[in-house]
C-alpha cells in the first residue's frame, strides 16, 4: 500500500531559532608616528636581504641595439616593439656601452630647429649612428650622462641608492661571461618594478603608510614667488612655480625645450583657472617622430594629443592628502610613472578650487623618501661590483629600454631568459618573493611606460598578491 505525503499530512519540522553572536573586535593596531616609521625602517631591511635577480619576471626578453645602428633604424625598432628605450652595445670593444632613450630623440628634434637648413640636418640624421649622439649632445652643450651600471647580485638597497644619487630612471644590470670575461647585459632595472617590488612583497608595511603625501614631503608643490607690494606681477610669472605648465594653445616645441631645460618627463596641461585637464609626456613625442611630424613641431599640444594612441591610459590624479600607503596600492595594481596632485575638498573649503594644479609627484619623489636620506650626486663607492663610468667620446647615453629584432646588433649581448632562482637569493628565514608580472608589448607607452619600460618582457603569470 502506498502513501503520499501532501500539504496537510507533511511531517512539520521544528527549526530552532538564529542566535547572532557578537561580532569579534577588531584588535588592529592605531596608525601612528612609531607604527609609519617602523614600517619604512622594515621595508629597507627587507631590500637589504634581497637582489636584483629577485626582482624579474619568471620569463622576459630583452632587446639590444648596436652603437653602429642608424639612428632611423633604431627608432623603428622602439617603435615596432612599443618601448621607449633599449640597452646600446658596442660590437667592436664587446662591451656595454649605454641606452638610447626618448632624452637622445629630445635632443635630435632640438638639433633640428639648431641646424640652418633642415634639409642638411634630414640627410644626417639619415647616415647618423647611435654612437653620433653623443656628438649631438656637445652640439647642444648637454653634460652627456654617466655609463651606469650593477651587478644583478647587489642588494636592492644599494640598487636604489644608485638610482637617487645619478638621478637615474633606470638601472642596467650587467654580469660577466665566465668563458671569455667580456661582459653580459642580463636586464635593466627600473624605478617602476623596483617599486611594484617592494609593493606585492611589503604589503603588510604599505599598510602602515598611512600619512599623507604632502606632510611626508613626497613630491613637489605649487610655490609662487611673492608679488610685489604694488601688485603688479613681473613679466613671466608663474603662479604654478616651481612646475612647468602648459596650455592647449602652447606649441610642442616650447613643451619640447622644457623637457630638455628642466629634465623632466611631462608638462600638466592646464586651462585658465588652473585646473589639470591633460599631461604632455616625453613618450608623445615619440608619437610625432612615428608620424614625421617631428620636423613641424609648431603645432600646438591639442593638435598633437589628437595624435596620441587611444591606448593611453590617461593622467593619474591625487590629493595631498592620500597616503603613501594608497599610492603604492595603485603602483601594484597598474603601471603609474607620476600622479597629478590637484586641490581637493579640503583645499576648496579653504577657498580653492578642486581640480587645480597642485603639485606633482615622480617615481623618484617616492623611492628617494622610501629609502631615506642619500646624498645625490654624491660619487658611488668603487667596487668589483659596482661600477660608474664618465662617458667617453662616441659612447651611448643612458635613459630607456628596447628595440626590435631585425636592423639590430651586429654582436648582441646575451639575454638572460630565465633568472636564477629567487629562493637562493633570499634569507632561508624568509619565503622567496615574488617578481612584478613581466610587462606588456605596447604601443608607445604611457610615460614613460617610459619611465621605465626599461626591458621588453614576455607576459609572465602574475604573482599571487597578498
Amino acid at each position: 500500500m502506498s502513501a503520499t505525503l501532501s500539504p496537510t499530512n507533511s511531517p512539520r519540522v521544528r527549526r530552532r531559532g538564529s542566535t547572532r553572536r557578537p561580532r569579534a573586535v577588531s584588535h588592529l593596531p592605531p596608525f601612528t608616528q612609531e607604527s609609519h616609521d617602523a614600517a619604512l625602517y622594515a621595508i629597507r631591511h627587507y631590500l637589504k636581504g634581497r637582489t636584483s635577480y629577485d626582482t624579474f619576471p619568471v620569463s622576459f626578453r630583452l632587446i639590444v641595439l648596436d652603437s653602429k645602428l642608424e639612428v632611423k633604424k633604431a627608432l623603428q625598432c622602439l617603435l615596432l616593439n612599443g618601448v621607449v628605450s633599449a640597452p646600446l652595445w658596442n660590437s667592436e670593444k664587446s662591451c656595454f656601452a649605454g641606452m638610447f632613450t626618448v632624452s637622445d630623440i629630445i635632443h635630435l628634434i632640438q638639433y633640428y630647429y639648431k641646424c640652418s637648413s633642415y634639409d642638411a640636418a634630414a640627410a644626417d640624421v639619415e647616415t647618423f649612428r647611435l654612437e653620433s649622439l653623443r656628438d649631438i649632445e656637445r652640439t647642444l652643450g648637454v653634460d652627456p650622462p654617466p655609463l651606469l651600471r650593477e651587478h644583478p647580485s647587489a642588494s636592492l638597497y644599494d640598487a636604489s641608492k644608485r638610482l637617487i644619487q645619478t638621478h637615474a630612471r633606470r638601472l642596467p644590470l650587467l654580469d660577466n661571461d665566465t668563458e671569455t670575461g667580456h661582459e653580459v647585459i642580463v636586464s635593466i632595472l627600473t624605478q617602476y618594478r623596483l617599486l611594484k617590488f617592494i609593493s606585492i612583497n611589503c604589503g603588510k608595511e604599505i599598510q602602515q603608510l598611512h600619512m599623507p603625501l604632502r606632510k611626508l614631503g613626497i613630491g613637489t608643490y605649487v610655490n609662487p614667488p611673492p608679488i610685489p607690494p604694488d601688485g603688479e606681477k613681473p613679466e613671466g610669472y608663474n603662479p604654478f612655480h616651481p612646475i612647468a605648465t602648459a596650455t592647449l594653445n602652447t606649441p610642442v616645441f616650447d613643451v619640447v625645450h622644457m623637457f630638455s631645460e628642466r629634465g623632466i618627463s611631462a608638462v600638466p596641461i592646464i586651462d585658465e583657472e588652473g585646473i589639470v585637464v591633460n599631461l604632455y609626456e616625453t613618450v608623445d613625442v615619440i608619437t610625432l617622430v612615428r608620424l614625421g611630424v617631428y620636423q613641424s613641431l609648431d603645432l600646438t599640444i591639442s593638435e598633437a594629443l589628437n595624435q596620441r594612441s587611444p591606448d593611453f591610459p590617461g593622467v593619474v590624479i591625487c590629493t595631498a592628502s592620500d597616503s603613501l600607503g594608497t599610492l603604492m596600492q595603485l603602483i601594484k595594481k597598474r603601471r603609474v610613472h607620476r600622479l597629478v596632485v590637484v586641490e581637493g575638498e579640503e583645499e576648496e573649503r579653504r577657498g580653492g578650487k578642486k581640480g587645480r594644479l597642485l603639485g606633482i609627484i615622480t617615481l623618484s619623489d617616492v623611492l628617494r623618501y622610501l629609502i631615506g636620506d642619500v646624498a645625490i650626486g654624491e660619487a658611488y663607492p668603487e667596487s668589483s661590483t659596482h661600477t660608474t663610468e664618465t662617458h667617453h667620446a662616441p659612447e651611448p647615453a643612458a635613459s630607456e629600454p628596447p628595440a626590435a629584432p631585425e636592423p639590430a646588433a651586429a654582436e648582441p649581448a646575451p639575454a638572460v631568459e630565465d633568472a636564477p632562482p629567487t629562493e637562493e637569493a633570499a634569507p632561508a628565514a624568509d619565503p622567496p618573493p615574488e617578481a612584478p608580472p613581466a610587462e606588456e608589448t605596447a604601443p608607445p607607452p604611457s610615460e614613460e611606460q617610459s619611465e621605465e619600460k626599461a626591458a621588453e618582457e614576455e607576459p609572465a603569470p602574475a604573482p599571487a598578491e597578498g
